[in-house]
């Protein structure tokens, strides 16, 4: 298993959160917010990438 420390982790870990703001941002039904939410908690690295292709998207437009 890799192991993953330092600044590296510091970058996954503020991408995981801002990932789960989003998901719970998003238009989709609570199951879907529930189930994404997992997906990126459990597996952080993978499930931001699955996310980021196929995950929900927000409802408000960013600037």
């Amino acid at each position: 298993m890799l192991e993953v420390g330092g600044l590296l982790g510091l970058v996954i870990l503020v991408l995981d959160i801002w990932a789960i703001i989003q998901i719970l941002g998003s238009s989709v039904s609570t199951g879907k917010k529930v189930l994404w939410s997992l997906l990126v908690i459990l597996l952080p690295v993978i499930g931001l990438i699955i996310w980021f292709i196929a995950g929900p998207r927000s409802s408000a437009s960013t600037v």
